[in-house]
């Protein structure tokens, strides 16, 4: 004999989503308070690494920019004094600066427009990995049935898991235009089904009557009743 739904005290032959639909903002709420800090340090540790790739690939287009630079003066330079034997004329070297500003203004362009994939590539060196299914916490979780939950610390302290790879230069000493490509994520196994069905379409019974409010010890908002 199947229980009447937990929320809306439904009998279980109208089928309704109400458990469904609550179990989805259990999972969410479980997934703020145990997952966001990991994001976070993820996410910090991704910015500073790409900033830091985005700021040394800046640093090798302006040295080469700034050395073509120098050889561009030497030659106005040789060809002023070999013609004229004098320096070059200040508008040569007004229009030589200019030239470069344009260019290191290019450079840093050319630079941020590549955080993208730079973002991804260190994103895929980031492995976060699920127990085995025949794990002891996972097989025999320490929550008592009896005695009511017990909230279980984070199974894994410190930071996120990062993949030490190579260094990102390694494969870029002369700067293409793609970064290496990240790994595929794991394939995980399906679970077992479960009593609690995915939520379905709003389309209810014609006897299906308006739920009363859950009791308070419900972990369900009372919105998902209705």
């Amino acid at each position: 004999m199947d229980p009447d739904c937990a929320i809306c005290h439904a009998p279980a032959t109208l089928a309704c989503d109400c458990e469904a639909k609550g179990l989805e903002v259990a999972v969410r709420q479980a997934e703020s308070r145990m997952m966001q800090s990991i994001y976070n340090d993820i996410r910090s540790w991704v910015r500073a690494h790409a900033q830091d790739y985005i700021l040394e690939y800046f640093r090798l287009l302006t040295e080469r920019r700034k050395a073509a630079h120098s050889a561009h003066l030497e030659r106005i330079t040789a060809h002023a004094y070999h013609f004229y034997h004098a320096p070059p004329h200040p508008n040569e070297i007004a229009a030589a600066q200019a030239q470069l500003k344009r260019g290191i203004d290019e450079d840093w362009q050319a630079s941020v427009q590549r955080y993208p994939e730079v973002l991804e590539y260190f994103y895929s060196l980031v492995e976060l990995t699920l127990p085995d299914d025949n794990e002891q916490a996972v097989k025999d979780p320490p929550l008592s049935a009896l005695n009511g939950s017990r909230k279980a610390g984070r199974r894994v302290g410190g930071p996120p898991t990062v993949v030490s790879g190579p260094s990102i230069m390694t494969h870029d000493r002369d700067m293409p235009g793609m970064l290496p490509r990240g790994r595929t994520p794991p394939v995980l196994e399906p679970l077992r089904e479960r009593r609690t069905p995915a939520p379905r379409d709003r389309r209810q019974s014609q006897q299906y009557r308006p739920p009363p409010p859950p009791p308070p010890t419900s972990y369900f908002p009372h919105s998902y009743g209705m």
